[in-house]
């Protein structure tokens, strides 16, 4: 029986910023030794692979995309190769792939077919984010996008505050990044004075800004988040 491929999650740089400077050298090797990609979106990944290595031939590379568009009966055979002895590749188009990111059910389904995962090391910004927080980096909780609706976001900021307060828990959580100012604005004005938000912007790159302050220190902090990547973390003590 021919051996198996493995899962390859591959890391890239959350901005732009010359890759090698953040990646290990083992995301090149890899990249270098395979043909066969599972991405986000194609461009995206193709400029990534010329970036670390641009002596790769572009025509080698058989690419398949993976976005919300995806239907879910289509990934098995997005594993294929892996079951011809070939290893596959899982590029996000930011960080850390399979971390808030559809190549989680691409491992899902390799798991299922019992093809072997390597997580590559590489830039994580949930990880990130808490590692500058200050919170307690051993109780947090990814909470993904909140409501959009004004009021049902106001809810949900107050329950996520009480939770955090009753289990010692941070929460995380992400907005559109044109509406990061508003963001940032309904958490001043919604938790309590006292609580604390962490502002993780830009992480890794040249504009990098993080900065942890108590809802009312953060009435008198001026700051432009427009359009930026942004982590937002809440933690009342």
């Amino acid at each position: 029986m021919k051996q198996k491929g493995s899962v390859y999650l591959i890391p890239c740089p959350m901005g732009d910023v010359s890759p090698m400077t953040i990646l290990p050298l083992s995301v090149q090797t890899a990249v270098s030794q395979i043909d066969h990609y599972i991405v986000e979106h194609e461009k995206n990944a193709r400029r990534f692979i010329k970036s670390i290595l641009p002596e790769k031939k572009q025509s080698a590379l058989k690419i398949q995309e993976i976005n919300k568009y995806t239907v879910e009966e289509e990934i098995p055979a997005m594993l294929n190769p892996c079951l011809e002895g070939f290893d596959v590749g899982v590029i996000s188009d930011a960080g850390c792939p399979g971390i808030a990111d559809p190549g989680a059910q691409v491992v899902h389904f390799a798991h299922l077919q019992d093809i072997k995962v390597i997580p590559l090391v590489g830039p994580s910004s949930i990880l990130m984010a808490m590692m500058a927080s200050g919170f307690n980096g051993q109780n947090f909780a990814f909470n993904g996008y909140l409501p959009i609706d004004k009021h049902e976001r106001k809810a949900e900021i107050k329950r996520l505050e009480k939770l955090s307060k009753e289990k010692d828990q941070s929460q995380l959580f992400i907005e559109t990044p044109y509406r990061n100012n508003q963001m940032l604005s309904s958490l001043i004005e919604n938790l309590h004075p006292q609580t604390k938000i962490c502002v993780a912007c830009d992480i890794t790159l040249p504009s990098e800004y993080i900065k942890t302050a108590s809802a009312e220190l953060w009435k008198k902090i001026k700051v432009d988040l427009h359009k930026r990547p942004t982590l937002f973390i809440i933690h009342q003590l």
